[in-house]
């Protein structure tokens, strides 16, 4: 039951949780690229995926660790800064690394981001933007 009815006193809080963009490009070029949500979810979902994510579904609890990395990092900086910088990076150059997303850059960079509905349609406020990150060179063999 707990599964499908949550009990809402377990949240501190309930707001808006950040999303997740990064930026991967090269410095000599000058069209540095763009930022792209990174796992973002899926505009629509057949009701059989449905029912078998809520059995087993790992990419969405690694998503939700994402998340919360990303609401700990906002919220506190300084107590949970650097692990959370440090897992964020960790699974964007994983998925990097494994084909997940495509490498057009030698260097990374992330930022949170909130969407919230203003009377005028919605509205992007970034919150925080990391460090870049140089790519360790792809290696064909580690693949």
């Amino acid at each position: 039951m707990p599964a499908l009815i949550p009990s809402w006193r377990f949240f501190d809080s309930i707001a808006p949780s950040p999303r997740v963009e990064y930026l991967l490009f090269d410095p000599q070029n000058e069209n540095l690229g763009s930022w792209a949500e990174y796992r973002p979810r899926p505009e629509r979902l057949p009701v059989w995926s449905m029912l078998k994510r809520m059995l087993y579904n790992p990419i969405r609890n690694e998503t939700l660790f994402i998340a919360s990395c990303a609401e700990r990092l906002i919220k506190n900086e300084q107590e949970y800064g650097a692990h959370s910088i440090a897992e964020i990076f960790a699974r964007i150059e994983h998925d990097i690394a494994h084909g997940l997303l495509k490498q057009e850059g030698q260097y990374l960079q992330f930022r949170l981001a909130f969407i919230s509905r203003q009377k005028h349609g919605l509205e992007k406020h970034i919150l925080f933007v990391s460090e870049i990150k140089k790519l360790e060179p792809k290696d064909a063999s580690t693949l």
